[in-house]
């Protein structure tokens, strides 16, 4: 069986992704342009709304070495490389998206979220 361009085995997981993108892209154009897309458009487009992607939101991160790693406690405090206030980022299968701010959800106080900011655009690999 032939391999599309998304089977593909790219260099770099940036590449694969990036590549799956495009893909996705070219073939939801396509289905937009059938005259019958309006009816098949919806199926095509709950299954892939029905995929799975692990979403981070990173406040911060720190160098430490393993001899202070091993010192914390219950209590201690890790200093970030962040201040308050600045913006954090959204991850979405390790690839960085967007920014955004630490906000308090109106629907339940006891919770927060991230009122995004700015979406970051996809760069294509040469």
């Amino acid at each position: 069986m032939a391999k599309t361009k998304v089977e593909a085995e790219p260099d770099q997981p940036d590449e694969q992704l990036d590549r799956a993108i495009e893909e996705l892209r070219g073939v939801l154009r396509e289905e937009e342009k059938r005259p019958d897309a309006a009816l098949q458009s919806g199926a095509n487009s709950s299954i892939i709304m029905t995929i799975p992607v692990d979403v981070q939101i990173i406040l911060g991160s720190t160098e430490m070495p393993v001899s202070e790693l091993m010192g914390l406690q219950k209590g201690s405090t890790v200093a970030l490389n962040r201040r308050i206030g600045e913006p954090v980022d959204v991850v979405v299968n390790g690839r960085k998206i967007a920014r955004g701010e630490i906000t308090v959800l109106e629907s339940d106080p006891t919770r927060f979220g991230i009122r995004l900011t700015e979406i970051i655009a996809a760069t294509k690999s040469a």
